[in-house]
């Protein structure tokens, strides 16, 4: 399950203000035995990967470098070192994953929801998290898809427990 969203220091803002929604995210995520994916760095995916490995889970990171340059999470049982930059390694990371979840994010998320949608993987947006999850949700069309090609329907989440039932279902 990849989970795609801010980058940054996970005490500042805009990733502070989405951090228990993260934690929560990544600890039910593995409780429910969900291979946690995530590009590896800071912000929503260090929130999310600490949180999954508290909980047990498995939790792969996705880099866009090799190894031994820039930042990596500690929280990753799995580093894979793409030698990539971010939009190449998106394509790895996002084909790699079942389903997508996304909370908040700038220009790399919206990278990854329009790689998503584009390759018909499930896509979750969590609502109310900010930057473009929540600014595709207002451009939908019919409420739920990105183009006219209606390639996937995009499901959208009020709640981390709407996020997990969402993965349930086919």
């Amino acid at each position: 399950m990849a989970v795609v969203g801010y980058s940054g220091p996970v005490n500042e803002p805009p990733v502070s203000e989405v951090a228990e929604v993260s934690k929560e995210l990544g600890r039910k995520l593995a409780e429910e035995g969900h291979i946690v994916i995530t590009g590896g760095r800071d912000g929503v995916m260090e929130l999310v990967s600490k949180a999954a490995k508290m909980a047990g889970g498995l939790v792969i990171g996705i880099l866009p470098k090799r190894e031994g340059e820039g930042y990596v999470n500690p929280y990753l049982d799995v580093p894979v070192y793409t030698s990539m930059d971010f939009q190449m390694r998106s394509h790895i990371l996002v084909h790699s994953a079942e389903a997508v979840v996304s909370i908040g994010g700038e220009i790399g998320t919206a990278v990854e929801i329009l790689l998503a949608y584009a390759s018909g993987k499930k896509l979750i947006f969590l609502k109310g998290t900010g930057g473009w999850t929540d600014r595709f949700t207002s451009v939908l069309i019919d409420g739920k898809f990105l183009d006219n090609r209606k390639t996937a329907a995009v499901l959208q989440a009020e709640s981390v427990d709407e996020v997990i039932n969402l993965l349930k279902w086919r």
